[in-house]
């Protein structure tokens, strides 16, 4: 396992993230931010001041001591190209490298475009689509399939410089948007079938708005599915405050309450231009692109399966000698299957059995003994890839069932505006699937090699397949048969 540390210099923000890597797979472990509002001196004085240049200085030296105390032994550094636009741009590049051995690569829009797609097919699972990202100075629209950028155009006005003209009112802000983006001819090559992803602070923030506004009761903001009826309401709302109230919103930082209706414009003219009737937020970003291309890139091509490789990601840093996690997973899939006649539940819910299996035991970093009830949150916000949001909440709820005492309805009702009704049927048939997977492993040593089941009456016969002694297994697995009776209304006999 090694460490890698990536120092970005934005137009607001020296950002440091030190990752822990290992076969192929990542883990952040830490993160600082320092502002500095880089930006705004360039545009204003064409020049970074010394005071602004000797903070970042020093910010870098503290940086670079971090660094040196987790033990890195690879550090990427990334500047945005507006650093370019400041006429002491290379002194102070090299004051930085003299004073630190720090040094910063300029990125161009092309660079910008090609991390920003890694980290985007690497935190939403769709092959084929659109990502729009409103930045700072500028927005792009990419179109790409699988792993290949098809075509992308650049826009070159974002949240700090699309007011340059002093517009009178927001709404001439995005007339002024919608004729940029006409302009682009980008509407030809639109198709309508394609996912459409945005990313960039402007859509998390517009987000992060919109589910107030909708009273959406998960606070997640990757895979949030924004649709336009829910952004013209955003837009209205966020138009009718003043700057001190939208500051006031919870989740909003103060950098973002100044720059939000900016973003909303810009996002709001892109849905106009072009057909988009709802949005996939993502919270990629250009780190985790640079880190995925740069240093996992050789091991890690773009997956098959998003959502197996995010399953994979955790455990390689949560596992240790006694874990037995892919037993339980594979277990349970042989049961799902073995099972189907009896609990008749649609392939929708074989993402959401895969995680709460797969994480069966994530509740034990908070207790070991009862860690059923504490394994909710715990799936809940381990930012797993490749499923929506109604499918992580049901594998949280499945995890939690493995214990039925613990599962509370009054927490069910709580996402009653993004859970079905027959949600809750399945999640306490496959919460005993579960159980009796883990179960099935009580030696941890993966001695069942399959389960063949049969229905007589009112019992269910499962047979082990085995070329080992699995008494013990078989023993553990009966002390589900009343979980099982009280979902299935059978009876439970292993052999």
């Amino acid at each position: 396992m090694e460490k890698v540390a990536i120092i970005e210099l934005n137009e607001s923000l020296l950002c440091l993230s030190i990752y822990k890597v290992s076969n192929g797979k990542s883990s952040l472990c830490l993160i600082q931010n320092q502002s500095f509002k880089i930006g705004e001196e360039i545009d204003r004085d064409e020049l970074l001041s010394p005071k602004t240049k000797n903070d970042i200085l020093n910010m870098l030296k503290i940086y670079r001591k971090m660094i040196e105390s987790y033990g890195v032994s690879k550090i990427i550094t990334l500047a945005n190209n507006v650093v370019l636009r400041a006429r002491n741009y290379r002194g102070f590049l090299d004051e930085i490298y003299n004073n630190t051995g720090l040094n910063f690569i300029i990125l161009s829009d092309e660079d910008y475009i090609k991390y920003l797609f890694n980290s985007v097919v690497n935190s939403i699972d769709s092959a084929k689509g659109v990502f729009i990202y409103v930045g700072s100075y500028a927005s792009y629209i990419v179109k790409y399939n699988r792993r290949a950028i098809l075509g992308s155009v650049v826009i070159p006005y974002g949240v700090n410089n699309i007011n340059e003209n002093n517009f009178s009112n927001i709404d001439d802000v995005v007339e002024f948007m919608k004729r940029k983006i006409s302009l682009e001819g980008f509407l030809n090559d639109f198709d309508e079938d394609s996912k459409v992803v945005g990313l960039g602070n402007a859509f998390i923030a517009t987000g992060k708005v919109a589910k107030k506004i909708q009273r959406y009761s998960l606070d997640i903001d990757n895979n949030y599915q924004m649709s336009k009826e829910i952004l013209l309401k955003t837009f209205d709302f966020v138009k009718s405050l003043d700057l001190e109230k939208i500051k006031k919103i919870k989740g909003i930082s103060c950098f973002e309450a100044g720059k939000i209706a900016f973003g909303l414009a810009i996002i709001k003219a892109f849905f106009e231009v072009l057909p988009l009737k709802e949005t996939t937020i993502s919270t990629a970003d250009l780190k985790y692109g640079a880190l995925s291309q740069i240093v996992l890139n050789s091991t890690q091509e773009r997956f098959n399966d998003l959502l197996s490789n995010s399953l994979d990601n955790y455990y390689e840093f949560f596992k240790d000698e006694f874990s037995i996690n892919p037993h339980v997973y594979n277990m349970a899939i042989i049961l799902f299957k073995q099972l189907k006649v009896m609990h008749k539940l649609p392939r929708y819910y074989v993402k959401p059995l895969r995680i709460a299996s797969y994480m069966y035991d994530c509740g034990k970093v908070i207790n070991e003994e009862n860690y059923t009830k504490y394994s909710f949150d715990k799936i809940i916000y381990s930012d797993i890839k490749g499923v929506t949001h109604r499918e992580l909440l049901i594998a949280g709820f499945i995890a939690v069932c493995q214990n039925l005492d613990d599962f509370s309805l009054n927490e069910w009702i709580k996402y009653k505006d993004i859970l079905q009704e027959e949600d809750l049927d399945a999640v306490r048939k496959l919460g005993v699937i579960v159980k009796l997977a883990v179960a099935l492993n009580a030696s941890r040593k993966n001695l069942i090699q399959d389960i063949v089941c049969d229905i007589l009456g009112d019992s269910i016969i499962m047979k082990t397949i085995t070329e080992s002694d699995v008494s013990f297994e078989i023993l553990e697995g009966m002390k589900v048969a009343q979980d099982y009776k009280k979902v299935y209304k059978k009876s439970l006999q292993i052999i």
